[in-house]
C-alpha cells in the first residue's frame, strides 16, 4: 500500500505537469507560435517523439517541464537585422551579466529561421502572451478546483459534529492521583465528568474538540460557563481555567513553530481535561460551497507562500539541528510521496479515505503549483506576465513622447534575475529533499 500510495502521487505530479504545459501550449498553437519542444521533466530526454513542428517528450527529472516557443526575447534597436529577416545581436557590453543577455538573446534568435520571423512570441498583442504565460497555471487551479470538488461535492469531507470530554483528572498535575483540595484540577472541581458531550462554552456553539481546546484556552483566569449534555439534559457548568504556559496551537489543532522550527509558547487556560471530536463524519456538501471551498483553499496556500523565508530557515533548523517540521510548510517532492506513501498504508481508515486524502494532498500540490508559478519573477510564468504588463504599460507612455517603430518590454534583461532564482529553487529543492530524508514531516504531527 505505501507504494501505491507514493506511484499514486508520482503519476499525479507527473499528469499535473504535463497538463501545465498543455495549458502553455494550446494557446501558443492556437496564436500561431513555433513551438518547438513540449517537455515533462528536465535534464536528460527518456523518451521523445516528433509530431509535426513539435518535439514531445519526457525527460530524467521530474521537477517541471516547458515548452520551448520561438522568439522569448524581442531583438533591440541597435542589433542588425539581415537581409534574410534574421536578428544578428550586437554586444552592448563586456560586463558579465550584460554577457549573459546577450548570449540568451542570440540563441533565441538563432531559433527563428526567415520563414518563421511572423511567428515569434514577442510580437504577440499583450492580451495573447497574458492568455499563454497563464494558461499554465490556470490548468493546475482548474486541477485543484475539481479535485477539491470532488471530494468535497462526491465522497465528502472529514467533519467534527460534536466534542465531547474524554478524561476528568483529579488533580491539575496529571501523574498525581490524589492531591489538596486547592490543587484539584479546575474540571473536577467544577463537577464535569466523562463523556460529557459539550454544547457550548462561553456562549459559543462547539463542533469540534479543537475548538472546544482553544475556547477554553482563552479563558485563563477566567470564568466561563460551559454547558454539557449528560444524560440526554444539557447541564450549565461554571469553569475557571488555571493559566499554564503551554505550546500554540492553530486552528487545527497543529503546534505553531517560530522561524527556528521551535514550538512557540503561550500563556492559556486548561482545566485539567481530556477533550476530542466526539464523532467525525465523512459530509457531501452542495455544489454550490465549491467555490468557498477552493477560494478557501487558495487563500491558504498564498498565505503559507508569503512565509517561505521564514519557513525555510525552520525546514534548515530541522534538518541540521532540533528544530521541528512545520506540518503546514513547503516539502519536497521526496516528502509528497512519502506523505501519500503513509497515507495509503494506514489501516485504520477506509480505502475511500485514503482515497480522498491522496486527492486533497494532489489538489493542495495544484493550489501550490498555480501560486507559485504566479511569483513575478523570471524564468517564472508570473515573471513572463509581469514582463507582458509592464510593456502594456510602457508602450502607450513611449508613444505619446513621439517614439516610433515597435516597442516591447525586454525580457532578456532579467536573464541575471531569472538564472539567480533558478539558483535559489535548486538550493531550496536540495535543502527540503535532505529534511525530508532526515526529518520528515509525519502524518499526526
Amino acid at each position: 500500500m505505501f507504494l501505491l500510495g507514493v506511484l499514486f502521487m508520482i503519476l499525479g505530479v507527473g499528469a499535473s505537469i504535463a497538463l501545465h504545459e498543455i495549458g502553455h501550449l494550446t494557446p501558443a498553437k492556437k496564436f500561431g507560435v513555433k513551438v518547438t519542444q513540449y517537455m515533462v521533466g528536465f535534464g536528460p530526454t527518456i523518451w521523445s517523439k516528433r509530431k509535426g513542428e513539435t518535439e514531445y517528450g519526457v525527460k530524467a527529472i521530474p521537477l517541471g517541464g516547458y515548452i520551448r516557443m520561438i522568439g522569448m526575447f524581442p531583438p533591440r534597436p541597435e542589433d542588425e537585422v539581415l537581409p534574410d529577416g534574421t536578428i544578428r545581436v550586437r554586444a552592448s557590453s563586456t560586463g558579465r551579466f550584460s554577457q549573459l543577455v546577450d548570449e540568451a538573446r542570440n540563441a533565441a534568435h538563432e531559433e527563428v529561421s526567415p520563414a518563421d520571423q511572423h511567428r515569434v512570441f514577442y510580437d504577440l498583442p499583450t492580451h495573447k502572451k497574458l492568455i499563454i504565460m497563464f494558461g499554465g497555471p490556470f490548468m493546475n487551479l482548474v486541477i485543484a478546483g475539481v479535485l477539491l470538488t470532488i471530494v468535497a461535492c462526491g465522497i465528502g469531507l472529514p467533519t467534527e459534529k460534536a466534542a465531547k470530554i474524554y478524561t476528568v483528572q483529579q488533580c491539575q498535575d496529571a501523574a498525581v492521583k490524589t492531591c489538596a483540595p486547592a490543587e484539584r484540577a479546575p474540571a473536577s472541581v467544577a463537577g464535569l465528568k466523562d463523556d460529557d458531550e459539550l454544547v457550548s462554552i462561553g456562549g459559543r456553539r462547539i463542533t469540534g474538540g479543537t475548538e472546544a481546546i482553544n475556547t477554553i484556552r482563552a479563558h485563563a483566569g477566567k470564568p466561563v460557563e460551559i454547558v454539557v449534555l449528560r444524560d440526554g439534559r444539557q447541564q450549565a457548568i461554571t469553569v475557571t481555567p488555571v493559566a499554564r504556559t503551554m505550546d500554540k496551537i492553530d486552528a487545527d489543532g497543529a503546534p505553531v513553530l517560530d522561524w527556528k522550527g521551535q514550538r512557540e509558547r503561550a500563556e492559556v487556560g486548561v482545566i485539567g481535561a481530556s477533550i476530542g471530536a466526539a464523532k467525525i463524519v465523512d459530509e457531501r456538501r452542495p455544489l454550490t460551497a465549491a467555490p468557498g471551498i477552493v477560494w478557501d483553499t487558495l487563500a491558504k496556500t498564498a498565505s503559507i507562500f508569503v512565509k517561505i523565508p521564514q519557513k525555510m530557515v525552520g525546514v534548515f533548523y530541522a534538518a541540521f539541528g532540533s528544530g521541528e517540521r512545520d506540518v503546514n510548510g513547503p516539502v519536497s517532492v521526496v516528502g509528497v510521496g512519502r506523505i501519500a506513501g503513509e497515507v495509503a498504508d494506514i489501516q485504520q481508515i477506509t480505502l475511500m479515505d485514503k482515497f480522498a486524502m491522496l486527492l486533497m494532498m494532489l489538489a493542495a500540490l495544484n493550489m501550490a503549483l498555480f501560486v507559485f508559478n504566479l511569483v513575478p519573477l523570471l524564468p517564472l510564468d508570473g515573471g513572463h506576465i509581469a514582463t507582458a504588463i509592464w510593456e502594456a504599460i510602457k508602450r502607450p507612455v513611449l508613444r505619446a513622447r513621439g517614439v516610433k517603430g515597435r516597442i516591447y518590454a525586454d525580457a532578456a534583461k532579467g536573464m541575471p534575475v531569472a538564472y539567480g532564482v533558478s539558483l535559489v529553487l535548486i538550493v531550496m529543492f536540495v535543502l527540503l529533499a535532505y529534511a525530508d530524508i532526515v526529518n520528515p514531516v509525519k502524518l499526526g504531527n
